[in-house]
């Protein structure tokens, strides 16, 4: 019997899940201080897709949220989700530019890093376990769950344990569509337990309604910390309800310690920045009602928004049934990548294109071709022949681990933007997001400069020079 840890989600995979990840620094920073005291285990509070979005949307320098994150939370763990060799983006970046990014999340406040690869292999996470723990960093190295005829137990629990010898100090269970059903959870959890010796963690969702009901037969088995989200930003494509996992556990051995009363105003709080996504037209209702269908398409939560969002502006929103049905078939073609970012952008838009055009790839993307060429790693089972030759014809496949054939790239990247770099952060903003991080700089110049007002968020104001 063991207490159970909680690892709040609010300030990341929740608003992400549900709302295209919209919730603003200064929607997150009013609360930090009671937030702070409630005796989480650590706030997921970076990664992801938070970057993009606050160069995207917000209009916020993702680093600088960091900072004041640290700031804000003196007494709680910063976790953030980081994408192996993709890091935050969506392609492979060299080992520099991978060992630069997990030494400054450190150094501006991550405390955990939680470290995947989309398509679970372990050559595309070595670099960033390597880095996280030469610069002091918590690694948390994930696999991340699927069904499929090659994702047995055997293989997760195979995996964990090559995992914990690359140097994990926790083994995380990622269960990003809410596919790990109760019993299962529970009999993977057990033998992860007898397999490894260090702490395991789950992260599911509640998208098909399970999640609660999976993590509790997880932390039956033995499972150490669980992802929930607060109550106003919970359930649904989001983590199961913070409240609900702490009033279950309270007076069992399993007690979190955490006082059910002290959330009352942050849920409270988070209530308001729900109804702001909710009334903005961010949050849509589709994400809250249980969808077992999940169980079939497998589609984690932010990719569910996504395809929703992708859909409205081709004004095809009527035929999110047959993308929905189309995902499976893609996936199958593609050898079977679990769907979690990116691979489960390129299955999904891939999808979208399939069921958009008539005719399925008569239109592929880029990165779909890269996917079959192994530019992102092995593939959990070889596709035909067939959709090989149909995809990316004789174009040569690569066996090695995609970052060893990339050359140092971060003195290229600095000097790419020597007019508008202030700062190592800035070179990496950069790096992950050059499309977005020039018009960023120019704004950036701009509020400086007392041209534009509205840098770091629309509630911030910034004085002229």
């Amino acid at each position: 019997m063991h207490k159970v840890k909680s690892m709040e989600t609010v300030l990341r995979d929740a608003h992400q899940s549900q709302a295209a990840t919209r919730m603003k620094l200064s929607e997150m920073l009013p609360i930090a201080e009671k937030l702070d005291k409630v005796g989480f285990y650590a706030l997921e509070a970076w990664g992801g897709a938070t970057f993009d979005s606050c160069l995207r949307y917000l209009n916020e320098d993702p680093w600088e949220r960091l900072r004041q994150l640290r700031k804000a939370y003196p007494n709680t763990k910063l976790q953030m989700l980081l994408r192996g060799q993709n890091l935050l983006g969506y392609k492979h970046y060299a080992d520099d530019v991978v060992d630069a990014f997990c030494r400054l999340s450190i150094k501006n406040g991550i405390d955990i890093i939680r470290i995947f690869d989309a398509l679970n292999d372990p050559r595309n996470m070595r670099q960033a376990i390597e880095s996280t723990k030469k610069y002091g960093g918590t690694v948390e190295a994930a696999f991340s769950y699927t069904t499929s005829e090659v994702h047995t137990v055997d293989y997760f629990v195979n995996l964990a344990v090559e995992l914990e010898k690359m140097g994990a100090d926790i083994i995380c269970i990622k269960d990003m569509a809410n596919l790990l059903l109760p019993y299962k959870a529970y009999e993977l959890v057990s033998r992860l337990k007898e397999a490894v010796k260090v702490p395991i963690h789950l992260h599911t969702h509640n998208t098909a309604g399970t999640g609660d009901m999976t993590n509790l037969k997880a932390i039956e088995a033995g499972c150490d910390i669980v992802d929930t989200a607060l109550s106003p930003l919970g359930n649904g494509t989001s983590q199961p309800s913070t409240e609900s996992m702490i009033a279950t556990l309270k007076d069992t051995p399993y007690d979190t310690g955490i006082d059910l009363n002290s959330l009352n105003e942050v849920t409270k709080y988070f209530s308001g920045v729900a109804k702001r996504l909710s009334d903005d037209g961010i949050l849509s209702p589709k994400v809250l009602k249980v969808d077992v269908n999940a169980l079939i398409y497998q589609v984690p939560g932010g990719m569910l928004s996504n395809l929703i969002s992708q859909l409205k502006q081709q004004g095809k929103e009527d035929k999110l049934q047959e993308v929905l049905e189309e995902v499976p078939r893609v996936r199958a073609d593609l050898g079977y990548p679990p769907l979690v970012t990116p691979s489960s952008q390129i299955v999904g838009t891939q999808a979208v294109l399939n069921v958009l055009a008539g005719e399925r790839y008569k239109m592929v993307t880029k990165e779909t071709k890269a996917v079959l060429a192994g530019e992102y790693g092995k593939l959990p089972i070889e596709p035909s022949e067939e959709i090989i030759k149909k995809i990316i014809g004789d174009t040569p496949r690569i066996t090695e681990r995609p970052a060893d054939r990339l050359k140092p790239e971060l003195e290229n990247y600095k000097n790419e933007i020597k007019q508008y770099v202030r700062s190592e952060e800035d070179v990496l903003t950069y790096a992950l997001f050059p499309q977005l991080a020039i018009p960023f700089f120019e704004r950036r110049e701009a509020a400086e400069k007392g041209i534009d007002k509205t840098i770091y968020g629309s509630d911030c104001k910034v004085q002229p020079v």
